[in-house]
């Protein structure tokens, strides 16, 4: 087995605050399933994040907002029991927390009861306060998540940078530093200037993870399938791919396609 980190020890919310203040970076990839998650966390990911992106990489939506709190349920339980190591954080899906914060509340009880993840990921800041405290009242830990939110993608109406402007930029720190105060154990940052994010990343002292956010944040989180190359269709400009999986895969079939149409599979080696 190769491991970049040599601690072995099961992440924690904790351990990922003392990352921080040790200036260690904190390593994030989303996974949806069983062997791709024991892979990741073999290799020994700090965190892996249940991302409602499942939507558009296993169920082929164009937004996030189809998938259902079951749905989700579904991946993160398949993805813990693949996982030793890293922390799970389980994204909340669209419709299962802005309502009420009961019906929030509710929502991330079953997340953790039902996967057994150890966190939940929720989007936006003081719209959706009073529901991320009664989930942080129930001692679920929280993960915030700024900037760009694809869960209100018809509201911003295109995926470009966030935060731009002065106001939005100020609204943007005053929404981490609130996240901070009422007991987030850590931020997302998506897709705003890098400036921005490392003065946010300055003045918190819980650790902001950035996708899109460059590199003065304290850690980094990509979509698996993006940077495996599994999914070409989506390259922006923070998408750095580590392989070509698609290459690799669909030459692979095409090969076991080949070997079939032949009769060179299976061979009197592979028969009983």
């Amino acid at each position: 087995m190769s491991t970049y980190s040599e601690d072995q020890r099961k992440v924690t919310t904790r351990r990922l605050a003392e990352m921080k203040q040790r200036g260690e970076k904190i390593a994030m990839l989303t996974a949806y399933d069983f062997s791709m998650a024991k892979l990741i966390d073999e290799a020994g990911m700090d965190v892996i994040l249940v991302g409602d992106s499942a939507s558009n990489v296993m169920a082929g939506n164009i937004t996030t907002l189809p998938i259902t709190l079951d749905q989700m349920i579904y991946h993160a339980k398949s993805v813990v029991k693949g996982t030793q190591r890293a922390l799970v954080v389980v994204d909340l899906p669209f419709g299962s927390y802005q309502g009420n914060s009961k019906e929030a509340l509710a929502s991330a009880i079953r997340i953790m009861k039902e996967s057994h993840a150890e966190a939940v990921k929720m989007e936006g800041g003081n719209e959706i306060r009073e529901s991320i405290e009664r989930i942080l009242c129930a001692g679920i830990p929280v993960m915030g998540h700024l900037g760009l939110t694809p869960q209100s993608i018809n509201k911003f109406g295109s995926y470009n940078v966030r935060a731009k402007e002065e106001a939005e930029a100020k609204k943007l720190i005053e929404n981490a530093l609130m996240l901070e105060e009422i007991g987030c154990f850590a931020l997302v940052l998506e897709k705003i200037p890098a400036k921005l994010a490392a003065e946010v990343a300055s003045k918190l002292t819980i650790p902001v993870i950035g996708i899109g956010a460059g590199g003065g944040v304290d850690g980094q989180v990509l979509v698996m399938h993006d940077m495996l190359g599994i999914n070409k269709g989506f390259s922006p400009r923070f998408l750095r791919r580590y392989a070509d999986l698609s290459t690799i895969i669909n030459e692979a079939v095409g090969n076991y396609i080949s070997d079939v149409k032949t009769s060179d599979f299976p061979s009197e080696k592979e028969q009983y």
